[in-house]
C-alpha cells in the first residue's frame, strides 16, 4: 500500500493505494484559512499536524490492514506558503498561504530587478514566497531576524514525518529563489532577500526519497518501519501526476478554490511577460507552465455566501443545457489576480446588472467569469509557444456538467472527464509515494486515467461565448484602478 497526503487550503487529504493503484481508502481532516487584514490570508502549521492527525485516525479506524501495509508515503501542498521557523523547528508566526496580497509592492520590487525573471523564468508573483520574506523583513524584523528555516507547507508537514528539512523542485520552483532550468537555489535570488541557502531546505526531485517516517509515528498509526517518504509535489504537479499529465502536450484544466490550466513540457519554456507560470514538474527532466487563476470554485462558494444557497444547488439552477451569455459580466477577481494581469489588487466586478438578473443569472455569469479566465490563460499559454488541442477535467468544480460546458465553449476545446475515480493531488502524491518506494519507473507509473466522457464545445454558442468574451476582456482595463 502506498499513502498520499495532500495538504490542501481547506484541508488535508489522505489518501491509500494499492500496488494496482487502486484507491482503497480516503479521510480528510478539515483547515480554516484566517483573514486578519483586507487582503491577508494565514494558517497556523499546528492545525496542519491536527488535520493530518485526524485524516490519519480515521483512516486507522476504517482501514487499518491497510494503513500498517503502507511501504511509501508522497507529500503534495498548497504552493508557496512561506513557514518561518526558529533554531528549534518552532514557527514564528501563522503561514503566510499562496492568496496572500500582502506583499505586492515587494514582488514588484523584486520583479524590478531583472535577475529574477532571468533565473526563475517567471513573474515575482506576490504570492511567491521571496516577497513574502521581504515583507517580514520590513514589518516584522524581530521575526525575520529569528528565522533559521523557511519551508513550504508540505515540506513543513515533511519535517514533522521524518525530522528532515527537505524540499523537491515543483514547489520549490514557486519560491522565486530557484534556478529553475538548472533545478538548485540561486545564491543570488537568496541575498536579494537577505536570506541564503542555509536558510532553504535540502531539494530532491519529487520521485526520490526524502526522508523516513519517524518510528513514534509509524507506531501510533500500526505501520511498519522504514516507510519511505517521498519527495513529493507542489499541489498542481501532483494533480498532474494523477491525472498522468506528465508527457509533453499533455494538459488539463484543474477547478477547485484556485483554478489551473496545466500543460506538461519536455524542455525548460520561459516567457514571464505572458504571466504564465513555466516551473519544473515533479518527475526529473520535465517542466511545465500553467495559468493560475487565484478564484475559481471560491468564486462560486462567495456567491453561494451572499446567497444562502449551497454551491450546487446554484448550478443546479442552471440546469443541463448550455444557455447563451445574459449580458451579466463577472470578473472573479475577489483576491487579485495572476495569469495574465499579476494583479494584487484589482478586485472583481458584476456588472451588467438589470432588474430581470435573478440568482440564476448571477450564478451563470459567474461559472461563465471563471470559464473566461480560464481562457484568458489559454491565450498565455500560447503566448509563451504551447499549443493545446484537448484538456482534461480535474478537481471538485468538474462535477459540475454546466460548468465543464461552459469552459468547453469559452476554450474552444474539447474537455475529457476521467472515468469514475480519484486523479487528484492525493492520488499523484500516492503514486510518488510509490515511485520512491519501489524504485519504479516513473512514467510506467503516472498514467493518464480512462475517459468517461468528452464535452464538446457548443458551436452553435460559439459566436455568443466569443462575443461575452470580448466583454469580459474589455471590463479589466475599465475598472482597473477604480476597485481596489
Amino acid at each position: 500500500m502506498y499513502l498520499g497526503l495532500d495538504l490542501g487550503t481547506s484541508g488535508v487529504k489522505a489518501l491509500i493505494i494499492d500496488d494496482a493503484q487502486k484507491v482503497v481508502a480516503s479521510a480528510t481532516g478539515a483547515l480554516e484559512v484566517s483573514r486578519p487584514h483586507a487582503g491577508w490570508s494565514e494558517q497556523d502549521p499546528a492545525h496542519w499536524i491536527r488535520a493530518t492527525e485526524e485524516a490519519l485516525a480515521a483512516l486507522q479506524m476504517s482501514h487499518g490492514e491497510a494503513l500498517a501495509a503502507v511501504k511509501g508515503i508522497g507529500l503534495s501542498g498548497q504552493m508557496h506558503g512561506a513557514t518561518l521557523l526558529d533554531g528549534t523547528d518552532k514557527p514564528l508566526r501563522p503561514c503566510i498561504l499562496w492568496n496572500d496580497t500582502r506583499s505586492h509592492e515587494e514582488a514588484a520590487a523584486l520583479d524590478a530587478d531583472p535577475r529574477f525573471r532571468k533565473i526563475t523564468g517567471n513573474i515575482v508573483f506576490p504570492g511567491f514566497t521571496a516577497p513574502k520574506l521581504a515583507w517580514v523583513k520590513r514589518h516584522e524584523p524581530e521575526i525575520f531576524a529569528a528565522t533559521k528555516k523557511v519551508l513550504l507547507p508540505k515540506d513543513f508537514l515533511r519535517l514533522w514525518l521524518t525530522g528532515e528539512h527537505i524540499s523537491e523542485m515543483s514547489d520549490s520552483a514557486g519560491t522565486a529563489w530557484l534556478d529553475v532550468e538548472k533545478r538548485r537555489w540561486s545564491p543570488d535570488l537568496l541575498a536579494a532577500t537577505g536570506l541564503d541557502e542555509n536558510h532553504m531546505p535540502r531539494l530532491v526531485e519529487g520521485t526520490e526519497k526524502a526522508g523516513t517516517l519517524r518510528p513514534t509515528l509509524a507506531g501510533r498509526w500500526g505501520m511498519g518501519a522504514n516507510v519511505t517518504v517521498a519527495g513529493g509535489a507542489g499541489d498542481n504537479a501532483a494533480s498532474a501526476c494523477g491525472a498522468g499529465t506528465v508527457k509533453p502536450g499533455a494538459a488539463f484544466v484543474s477547478l477547485g478554490t484556485s483554478g489551473v490550466l496545466f500543460a506538461a513540457n519536455g524542455a525548460y519554456l520561459p516567457n514571464p511577460e505572458s504571466a504564465v507560470h513555466t516551473f519544473c514538474h515533479a518527475l526529473p527532466g520535465t517542466w511545465h507552465q500553467m495559468g493560475v487563476i487565484l478564484s475559481a470554485t471560491d468564486s462560486l462558494n462567495w456567491l453561494a455566501g451572499i446567497t444562502g444557497a449551497d454551491p450546487a444547488e446554484l448550478t443546479g439552477e442552471l440546469g443541463d443545457e448550455l444557455k447563451a451569455p445574459t449580458g451579466v459580466t463577472f470578473l472573479p477577481y475577489l483576491s487579485g489576480e495572476r495569469t495574465p494581469h499579476n494583479d494584487a489588487v484589482i478586485r472583481g466586478s458584476l456588472v451588467g446588472l438589470a432588474h430581470r438578473s435573478d440568482r440564476a443569472a448571477l450564478t451563470q455569469a459567474v461559472v461563465e467569469g471563471v470559464a473566461f479566465a480560464f481562457r484568458d490563460s489559454l491565450e498565455a499559454l500560447k503566448k509563451a509557444g504551447t499549443e493545446l488541442t484537448r484538456v482534461t477535467a480535474i478537481g471538485g468544480g468538474s462535477r459540475s456538467s454546466y460548468w465543464l460546458k461552459a469552459i468547453a465553449t469559452a476554450l474552444e476545446l474539447p474537455v475529457d472527464v476521467p472515468a469514475e475515480g480519484d486523479f487528484g493531488a492525493a492520488f499523484g502524491a500516492a503514486r510518488l509515494g510509490l515511485i520512491a518506494a519501489e524504485g519504479a519507473d516513473p512514467l510506467s507509473v503516472c498514467t493518464p486515467p480512462a475517459v468517461s466522457t468528452t464535452v464538446e464545445p457548443d458551436a452553435a454558442l460559439t459566436p455568443a461565448y466569443g462575443a461575452a468574451y470580448r466583454r469580459y476582456r474589455d471590463l479589466y482595463p475599465a475598472i482597473r484602478g477604480v476597485s481596489s
